[in-house]
């Protein structure tokens, strides 16, 4: 996977699209010069977690004894259930807060930006080839950028693209996700069949 692709991967699972409807309600409440601020504060706190992630998802690994095989066919099955939620979304929001209280790390950072799909995502990137950390981490800066400005402007989006066109968005995002889950499943069977045959010569 290049670099684009990776960048491409990661802003599709960040999905800000699809989570502009809950940072407008969860902000609303907020007067508008502490709601940017606050917005903010919580895109950079979920960066620093992700990048946290991204450098630590080796040592995780390393640690739990899994292999690449697994970690691409587990990223890929991942990814494909995602892409379908993201085509059949589920009613509700996932806000947790109380009226009129401010958000503070969960839910906006954790798991809005810096979701558990997302650090699995970047688990599996510096696994996938730990050499390139320095092309990962400009994938995960890039899809976080694009998302960060997504968000910041989410009142201007909202009007443009209105509930109808965010849901529209939404799915053609899952679609593309999906299509990347079932090549990351593709080459992981493929890497496993492929070792499983040279252990069995």
């Amino acid at each position: 996977m290049d670099t684009l692709s990776a960048a491409v991967m990661l802003f599709l699972i960040m999905d800000p699209l699809g989570n502009l409807p809950i940072f407008t309600s969860v902000l609303k409440v907020i007067e508008p010069k502490r709601r940017r601020i606050i917005l903010i504060r919580e895109l950079v706190v979920a960066l620093v977690i992700l990048f946290i992630f991204l450098f630590s998802g080796q040592a995780i690994l390393d640690f739990l004894n899994v292999g690449q095989e697994t970690v691409r066919i587990a990223g890929g099955v991942i990814l494909f259930l995602i892409g379908l939620k993201m085509i059949f979304p589920q009613p509700g929001g996932v806000t947790g807060l109380a009226v009129g209280e401010e958000p503070f790390i969960v839910p906006l950072a954790v798991p809005m930006i810096a979701g558990p799909s997302t650090l699995a995502a970047l688990i599996l990137l510096s696994n996938q080839d730990p050499t390139r950390m320095v092309d990962w981490s400009i994938a995960l800066g890039a899809a976080w950028f694009v998302s960060a400005v997504i968000l910041m402007f989410s009142g201007l989006f909202q009007k443009l693209l209105g509930e109808r066109g965010l849901s529209a968005m939404e799915r053609l995002m899952g679609m593309i996700l999906i299509m990347i889950a079932i090549q990351m499943l593709l080459d992981g069977v493929s890497a496993y069949i492929s070792h499983a045959a040279e252990l069995a010569r």
